[in-house]
């Protein structure tokens, strides 16, 4: 007896904004949205916890070498902060191991200690996290009750804007560097005021240069799916890539760059990663300029396949 034939997966290449729902493990929502596009190969960007929201930029096919880029991206969230109460994840869905008075602070108050935390610092990861030690995950030791020492991390807080404050309900919006916890950062804000936090809700707004208007929510990739129309909504991985300067060059270079040779290209930039662009604005990857003048092949996109 055999076995059911394999599914024939589609080659679908672009980048998809998810709005994630709460409730949902970032993976889990790139596999339904894999699914419904029926493609091949997928991957997504900055991993947010299940009980977040908000922007997951996923990738398909050819869209997947842009993730590592998007991983070092800026973002911005949306952050709601429960005073007045710890847990021993720093969320609402750990078990409260703490409590303490919240003090009676003005809006200018909570916005002086706020402000505080502009530029550049260092932070203590949480100990529910997927970073590893010793070759196992934090949060598979703080499961266990372990408690272990961790080197603090530069962060960058780039703007924290005061939402809200009123009783036990801190509201803030931060713009903030790769790595940064919101979680350990709420867990700061709050020994600055004299008193302990949780983070209550976690919805991310904005992801490099991509702004939240740009997303699509659940119900609407699905019904799009069922409209036969969701590949309309992919983006061209090169819009990821905005950052970097715009570099083209002819047809005989083009052939040489996506062999994987380094080419002579006329640009303003005289180093640094650059987007490439071969005859009728095709995106054919990324490319180093050296002082030079010669353009070296880093990642390369066959685009002449998609069909967005």
């Amino acid at each position: 007896m055999t076995g059911q034939p394999k599914r024939r997966r589609d080659k679908v290449d672009g980048l998809l904004l998810l709005n994630k729902p709460a409730g949902m493990t970032s993976n889990r929502a790139l596999q339904q949205v894999k699914r419904l596009l029926n493609a091949k190969k997928a991957g997504h960007t900055g991993s947010l916890d299940p009980a977040a929201t908000g922007m997951l930029p996923l990738c398909f096919g050819e869209a997947t070498k842009v993730c590592a880029y998007l991983l070092d991206a800026d973002k911005t969230y949306r952050v709601t902060a429960k005073l007045g109460v710890a847990t021993d994840t720093a969320d609402g869905d750990g078990k409260e191991i703490a409590t303490a008075a919240v003090p009676e602070l003005t809006a200018d108050e909570w916005d002086s200690i706020l402000q505080g935390f502009m530029g550049d610092s260092e932070q203590v990861p949480p100990m529910y996290s997927a970073l590893k030690k010793d070759g196992k995950r934090l949060y598979e030791l703080a499961r266990k009750g372990e408690i272990v020492a961790r080197e603090p991390r530069a962060i960058r807080i780039d703007r924290i804007e005061l939402l809200e404050a009123a009783a036990t309900r801190l509201v803030f919006r931060v713009s903030c560097s790769k790595g940064t916890y919101i979680r350990s950062l709420v867990e700061d804000i709050a020994a600055k005021a004299g008193t302990v936090a949780y983070t209550a809700g976690l919805h991310r707004e904005t992801v490099g240069d991509f702004e939240a208007a740009g997303m699509l929510d659940m119900n609407a990739v699905e019904a799009l799916a069922a409209e036969g129309r969701l590949q309309e909504k992919l983006l061209s991985p090169d819009v990821a890539l905005s950052a970097f300067p715009a570099v083209e060059i002819g047809a005989a270079e083009a052939t040489k760059f996506q062999g994987g040779q380094a080419v002579q290209a006329a640009a303003e930039a005289t180093s640094g990663l650059a987007r490439v662009y071969g005859g009728n604005e095709e995106f054919l990857g990324v490319g180093e300029l050296s002082g030079d003048g010669w353009l070296a092949p880093r990642r390369v996109f066959q685009m002449a396949e998609i069909a967005l």
